[in-house]
C-alpha cells in the first residue's frame, strides 16, 4: 500500500463524508454533472480506505486530522513520524477482518462438503458436478476456454463471462489455485460448482471492494475446449516450397505511353 495514498485517500473520505449529524438530516443533491462526479471521487476514495473498517468515533478522528490541515491549524500529531504506521494499521486490520470472513466461511465450506455430489480435492477445492462432459480432461499446463459465474457466498455476483457474452480463455496455471485444481476434474462440456475457501482463493488480500479479505468464493464452471499446452508448443509445419516460375515465351510487351495533351 502507498503511503501517500492511503494518507490523501483517507482525508478525503473525512472531507467528503463530513458531519454525520448534517448527513442524517440532508443528503446533498446531485443536481449537476460536477456534482456526480465528485460523489463518484467519494465512492472511489471509500473503496481506497475499506481496509481500515473505521468506526463512527474513528471516522470523527480523521475529521479532525483533515480539518485541521485545511484550515491551517497545527497537527495534534507529526504526520512524518506517524503517517508511516498506517501502513502497518492498514495491514493489522486486513487481517483481523479476513480472519473474521474466514470464520464465516467454515459453516459455508462444511455445508457445501455434505452436499450430494460433492467432492473435497486434496487441496481444498470442493467439485460438485452438475452435468458431465466427455473427452480428456485438462492438464495444468493447458489452455481452456470457459463460461463462468463467480459469487460471493451470499450469492451477490463478482463476475461473470456468462452476463458479458463472452467465453474467457486462459491457461489453467495461471489463475487461483481453486481453478487450477477444480477444473483438470472437468471434461470439455461438463458443468460443475466450485467451492473455494480463502486460501486457494484471494486469500488475506481479497480483491477489494468486492471481494472480502478471506473471502470464500463459489464459481459455476462450463469447460467449452481445452487447448493442450503441447500442441500449442510444437512449431508450425513449414510452407511447401513454391515451383520455380517458367521463363515467358515472349517478354511482356511494356505498355504503350499515354498521349501527349496539347
Amino acid at each position: 500500500m502507498n503511503f501517500k495514498k492511503t494518507v490523501i485517500a483517507g482525508l478525503l473520505t473525512a472531507a467528503l463524508a463530513g458531519s454525520a449529524p448534517l448527513l442524517a438530516e440532508a443528503q446533498p443533491e446531485l443536481k449537476t454533472d460536477d456534482d456526480k462526479a465528485l460523489y463518484a471521487l467519494g465512492l472511489f476514495i471509500s473503496r481506497n480506505v475499506g481496509v481500515f473498517n473505521l468506526t463512527t468515533a474513528e471516522l470523527e478522528v480523521v475529521k479532525s486530522g483533515f480539518t485541521d490541515g485545511v484550515t491551517g491549524k497545527t497537527p495534534k500529531v507529526d504526520l512524518e513520524t506517524w503517517g508511516p504506521k498506517l501502513q502497518a494499521l492498514a495491514q493489522s486490520r486486513a487481517a483481523a477482518a479476513s480472519a473474521q470472513e474466514k470464520k464465516a466461511g467454515e459453516a459455508f465450506i462444511a455445508k457445501a462438503v455434505a452436499e450430494p455430489g460433492a467432492k473435497k480435492l486434496a487441496g481444498g477445492t470442493i467439485i460438485t458436478e452438475l452435468k458431465a462432459g466427455s473427452g480428456a480432461s485438462p492438464k495444468a499446463a493447458d489452455t481452456v476456454k470457459v463460461h463462468y459465474t463467480g459469487t460471493l457466498t451470499d450469492g451477490t455476483v463478482f463476475d461473470s463471462s456468462v452476463k458479458r457474452g463472452q467465453p474467457a480463455e486462459f491457461a489453467l496455471n495461471r489463475v487461483i489455485k481453486c481453478w487450477t485444481e477444480g477444473v483438470q476434474e472437468m471434461k470439455p462440456g461438463g458443468k460443475a460448482k466450485l467451492v473455494c475457501p480463502a486460501d486457494i482463493a484471494y486469500g488475506d488480500a481479497g480483491s477489494p471492494p468486492t471481494i472480502k479479505p478471506g473471502a470464500t468464493l463459489v464459481f459455476d464452471v462450463e469447460l467449452l475446449e481445452v487447448k493442450p499446452a503441447d500442441e500449442a508448443a510444437k512449431p508450425a509445419a513449414a510452407p511447401a516450397a513454391a515451383p520455380a516460375p517458367k521463363p515467358a515465351d515472349k517478354p511482356t510487351a511494356a505498355p504503350a505511353p499515354a498521349p501527349k495533351k496539347n
